[in-house]
């Protein structure tokens, strides 16, 4: 017979909201039916999966199996433990994943490299447009919006399993990109248009901040300046797209102009 969710168990999961106690225990939170189903048919174990009776009973042996603990929770104990405003039927914890950064992952791809992204929703799809894209890797500075963050693992949905998210300084990464003639690639409002740029199949794409864009210190670094063309004379809140918008226009552009190679 199964346990029913206890204290500790919720203690766990509600601590798990915040980056440090996610980074100090390395484990992450994964919620919905879809997402944890998929995670754990992929060959990935969880360390707990805390689902309703009904969700369980429904589920595959080898889902529940899956996981080293299993316990039933009631909706309301969901709502309780749930980052979301509508919980689903399970919620997951996992231990994130031991990787090992190294320089040659850039080479001979290209790779989104984003500054100071704060918003969730954002990093989750811009981690679903590269994985869509082929692309395996993506560069955050430090400040931008922590990958196992709940929010961004639901935007994802279900694209975190395919691509690597990587947190380092941009500046280095992006001097050290050029003096190994590796192009940068930055998207700014006054670059040339997308469509008109030489585009190659290696070089790193830089994203700026939602609402500052690039940082000056950053651009100095960018060998090519790309925008995507809008209105010849933009309205009032019309002067710039949505980074992860960009991000899908940018990273399709570059697609199509790889598979005509």
């Amino acid at each position: 017979m199964l346990r029913t969710i206890t204290r500790n168990h919720i203690k766990l999961i509600l601590s798990l909201q915040k980056r440090k106690i996610r980074e100090e225990n390395s484990l992450f939170i994964i919620e919905g039916d879809k997402l944890v189903r998929e995670y754990i048919l992929a060959g990935n174990r969880v360390a707990l999966l805390a689902g309703k009776p009904e969700w369980i009973d429904g589920e595959p042996e080898a889902v529940i199996m899956g996981s080293d603990e299993t316990v039933t929770v009631s909706y309301d104990e969901l709502r309780r433990i749930s980052s979301l405003r509508t919980p689903h039927n399970v919620l997951a914890v996992a231990e994130m994943k031991k990787r090992q950064y190294s320089d040659g992952l850039l080479h001979g791809r290209l790779t989104p490299v984003l500054e100071c992204v704060q918003d969730p929703g954002n990093l989750g799809t811009i981690i679903r447009i590269a994985a869509w894209f082929g692309m395996e890797n993506i560069i955050c500075s430090p400040d931008s919006v922590d990958f196992y963050n709940p929010k961004v693992i639901q935007a994802t949905m279900g694209a975190f399993m395919h691509v690597s998210v990587w947190y380092r300084p941009l500046e280095a990464l992006l001097s050290g990109a050029v003096a190994e003639g590796m192009p940068v690639y930055g998207t700014t409002t006054d670059g040339d248009p997308v469509y008109d740029c030489q585009l190659g199949s290696e070089g790193l794409i830089l994203f700026g901040n939602e609402s500052k864009g690039i940082s000056e210190g950053l651009l100095r670094h960018v060998t090519s300046r790309i925008t995507i063309p809008g209105p010849p004379s933009p309205s009032a809140g019309l002067e710039s797209l949505n980074v992860s918008m960009a991000a899908a226009i940018i990273c399709s552009e570059f697609a199509r102009r790889g598979s005509r190679q």
